[in-house]
């Protein structure tokens, strides 16, 4: 069963909560690799982003899961 994050009173699925903060992470991420210049050697920029926001939601999909499980 999935674990779910009490909100205020709402069940929020931890996938979602993950998501969210993949997102955010994302989108800092993302200004700071164009601020650095690291898109000069990306070779296609929205497939290196969407990947970017996948793994981070994987790995902080992961440790929420096992932080609210354990």
């Amino acid at each position: 069963m999935m674990a779910e994050i009490d909100f205020f009173g709402v069940y929020v699925n931890t996938l979602f909560v993950a998501a969210i903060l993949a997102f955010l992470l994302g989108r800092v991420g993302q200004w700071l690799l164009a601020r650095c210049g690291v898109y000069r050697f990306v070779w296609h920029r929205g497939l290196f982003d969407i990947a970017l926001f996948v793994i981070l939601w994987g790995q902080i999909a992961v440790l929420l899961i096992f932080h609210i499980s354990g």
